[in-house]
């Protein structure tokens, strides 16, 4: 199969901005259908940082500036007695939000664990707006997300 001009990735230096976008050598990735397959694409190394991995001749380290992962929207269905949220991410996928991992860091950025708790996700500043609606202040500085009777403390980095 032809490389479909694939082998210009090992030729780019890619990063992965905090604000959810794909660069490549410092400019911004707007083909969406290529932002989906780098995100896709990407994996953690075992020596530490992250890769586009196609293939054993298709691959190249990226420079993530903040997180693997952006939360892009957040689904909220009623279940008997509580909202259930679902996180989509900008790999393509979506997974059920665990609200237990939320947490706030610099900036009032929130962040939630995603794939099986092995990475963390950003959420983009719309989309933690949206999500608003169900956090309540709990006192002393710290805020809560309310899923029906329960209530998930949102931890502080």
């Amino acid at each position: 199969m032809p490389g479909a001009g694939l082998y210009a990735i090992s030729d780019s230096k890619l990063k992965f901005g905090e604000d959810g976008r794909w660069y490549a050598d410092g400019e911004p990735v707007v083909h969406k259908r290529l932002a989906l397959l780098l995100s896709g694409h990407l994996r953690r190394k075992a020596s530490g940082g992250y890769e586009i991995w196609l293939d054993e001749r298709y691959h190249t380290d990226v420079e993530v500036e903040d997180t693997p992962y952006v939360v892009t929207a957040v689904g909220i269905a009623s279940s008997p007695g509580s909202p259930v949220f679902d996180v989509q991410l900008n790999d393509g996928t979506s997974e059920p939000l665990d609200p237990g991992s939320l947490q706030v860091g610099v900036g009032n950025v929130l962040y939630c664990r995603v794939k099986g708790g092995s990475e963390r996700a950003r959420f983009l500043r719309s989309v933690y707006y949206h999500l608003a609606q169900f956090i309540e202040e709990a006192g002393d500085g710290q805020f809560r997300l309310r899923c029906g009777n329960a209530a998930h403390t949102i931890k502080q980095l």
